[in-house]
């Protein structure tokens, strides 16, 4: 079995614990703490970076639909 937490370090406490016991029972389990960075976020902090980042949002493709044309679209079998 394998199971994945997302929360803060403030997060974790004695109920968090517990439930990881109680999930895994008598289980040998390994527990890694990593860090995590939203790459997004990390580079926006950069000007010329969050540039980039923006004017590829812009060049991506884009199509609209009104309520309709999606259903109508998103049955079609491709």
């Amino acid at each position: 079995m394998e199971a994945l937490y997302k929360i803060r370090a403030s997060q974790i406490d004695n109920n968090f614990i517990e439930s990881v016991k109680k999930l895994f029972s008598d289980e040998e389990v390994v527990i890694r703490i990593t860090s995590y960075t939203d790459e997004t976020e990390y580079l926006s902090k950069y000007p010329a970076n969050e540039n980039h980042i923006l004017e590829n949002m812009v060049a991506e493709p884009a199509k609209r639909f009104t309520g309709d044309e999606f259903d109508e679209y998103s049955s079609k079998k491709l």
